[in-house]
Parts: C-alpha cells; sequence; structure tokens
C-alpha cells in the first residue's frame, strides 16, 4: 500500500471522462465534404508533429480540462447538426474516441480531422474521418502510417495539403499506388501562400485526376481568425 486512500469510484470515472480541450466554436465549415454547413467545431488540445505550414499551433499546449458530459452540453447549446474534431491531433488524446461515441450517439454528423500519424483502426465507424496524409514540404511525411489507409470507409477522406510542384507530384504518386480514389474521397488543397490556388487547379485539370479541388473557406471568409 502507499498509504493513499483509494480513488472513489465516481472520482475515477470522471477523470477518465475529461479531454484537454483548446476551444469549441461554432462556424461555418471550411473543408472536405460538410463544407458550408454550419458547424460546432471541438479543437483538442496537443500534436505530435509539426508540420512547417501548421496554421494552429496555438493548439499545441495549455488548453483546458472538461468533462465530456460538459463538452456535449455546451455542442448542444450551439443548435448545429454538424460536429468537427479536431485539433492539433485530436486522437493524441485517447478519451477522443470517447467523445467521438458520445457525439454519434446524439445523432450529430461527425467528421474527425486527424493526420493520418496515428491508428484509426478504433475510430467508430460512424465517423466520417478526414485523414491529412502528409507530403514532403510538411516535414512529417515521415509519420504517414499507411495501414491506416486499411481502414478507411467510402465515406471518409484523404486530404493532401500541397505547398509545391514536388509535393504535387508525390500525391499523384500516392493516389496511383494506393488506389486512394476508390478507397475514398481525395482532396487536394494548396498551403496558404505556397502554392496559387489556380495553378493547383490547372495541375489537376491538366492532370485529369480524380480527386476533388479544395480552398479553405473559413480563410476566404475570416482570413484564418482563431475562433473560427
Amino acid at each position: 500500500m502507499n498509504g493513499q486512500p483509494p480513488a472513489s469510484a465516481p472520482a475515477a470515472q470522471a477523470a477518465a471522462e475529461r479531454l484537454r480541450i483548446t476551444e469549441i466554436f461554432h462556424s461555418i465549415q471550411g473543408e472536405a465534404d460538410a463544407i458550408g454547413w454550419r458547424t460546432v467545431f471541438v479543437r483538442l488540445t496537443g500534436c505530435p508533429l509539426r508540420c512547417v505550414w501548421c496554421d494552429t499551433t496555438y493548439s499545441f499546449h495549455g488548453g483546458e480540462w472538461r468533462a465530456i458530459d460538459d463538452i456535449l452540453a455546451e455542442v448542444a447549446g450551439h443548435g448545429a447538426r454538424h460536429v468537427c474534431v479536431t485539433g492539433g491531433e485530436p486522437l493524441a488524446q485517447k478519451r477522443c474516441l470517447v467523445l467521438l461515441q458520445h457525439l454519434c450517439d446524439a445523432g450529430y454528423d461527425v467528421s474527425l480531422e486527424t493526420s493520418g500519424a496515428l491508428d484509426v483502426a478504433a475510430v467508430d465507424p460512424r465517423v466520417r474521418k478526414v485523414m491529412d496524409l502528409k507530403a514532403p514540404d510538411s516535414g512529417e511525411s515521415g509519420r504517414n502510417l499507411w495501414s491506416n489507409l486499411d481502414h478507411l470507409l467510402p465515406h471518409d477522406q484523404v486530404k493532401i495539403v500541397i505547398a509545391s510542384r514536388a509535393d504535387y507530384a508525390w500525391a499523384c504518386g500516392v493516389v496511383a499506388e494506393h488506389a486512394l480514389d476508390r478507397r475514398c474521397m481525395v482532396l487536394f488543397s494548396p498551403v496558404w501562400g505556397k502554392v496559387e490556388p489556380r495553378e493547383l487547379a490547372e495541375w489537376i485539370i491538366a492532370d485529369r485526376l480524380p480527386v476533388r479541388f479544395q480552398l479553405q473557406l473559413h480563410k476566404l471568409l475570416w482570413n484564418d481568425a482563431p475562433g473560427r
């Protein structure tokens, strides 16, 4: 015995049902197949990756511990059907899986934005995974967990963020090698300020790629202000 009284069952359960949250906000979904829908975003704190073009570095540290029931109550208060769990890398917190399940049980249309570096096998199949494969210019392409491709469902999406022509060539090779377009929707997105959107669109057209071009709508609307 360590001389400490055992934690009560309710206290242990409460600790097991908490997540560290950077922010929860209500906005317009700017990406993927739910683009344009009014959405509640739940941004979890922490990320093991350090992509050079990351636009949410403020979520790497800090945050506030919140009970999952409290998170669900705040989400419900916004009256939106769509909920996006994002980060950072939300799967870096194991209890993210519990939150996803509760959101699905509550009837929301739930999406998960994940880097593709952490195992997605245990993600609730009702969740639409938006998996961000890392191209070389991200500085983190060595972290791609390729076995995750075997867990993609038809309603999931693979996103590749492109910062250069070399990234584009890499992305084309990955789509062809893994037949990604036959597994789910594939999204090509330009890094803001690195590749001109029109340029990437013209590459896709010229090569007749089976991918969907996307811009980040929230950056056009709000210039990527935090909490939007």
